[in-house]
């Protein structure tokens, strides 16, 4: 499990590249694949790789195995799993589509199927 130590050097060096509306989401309640997300926008695709490298470079010497990266050759939005940690790299535009902040917010309902006694009762 990452310790805060680990995603305040990760947002301290996403703030020192100019990364954007940096943001937390913690999914420790909420999914098992997992603990947090760390979102983040640069300002071109080039910024984007940019942003994407620097973790891995963090990532790599503090001994945090990469399991994966997906999206480094188009960099509109680049994905990077660290286990416990999954990263979020994403140009402006294409944050605001997919909006996982939203997603993934606490208040997001959630439809169910209601138990036969509520439909009874």
């Amino acid at each position: 499990m990452p310790n805060e130590a680990f995603l305040n050097t990760l947002k301290l060096a996403l703030e020192e590249k100019k990364g954007l509306d940096i943001q937390v989401i913690d999914l420790r309640e909420r999914a098992m694949f997992t603990d947090y997300f760390l979102v983040v926008t640069g300002t071109s695709t080039t910024h984007v790789s940019a942003l994407a490298h620097e973790i891995d470079r963090i990532a790599t010497a503090q001994g945090v195995t990469v399991l994966g990266i997906e999206g480094m050759q188009e960099a509109s939005w680049v994905l990077m799993d660290l286990g416990d940690v999954v990263v979020h790299v994403f140009l402006n535009q294409t944050r605001g589509f997919y909006n996982l902040e939203k997603l993934w917010s606490p208040k997001t309902m959630v439809l169910t199927t209601p138990s036969p006694q509520a439909i009874e009762g």
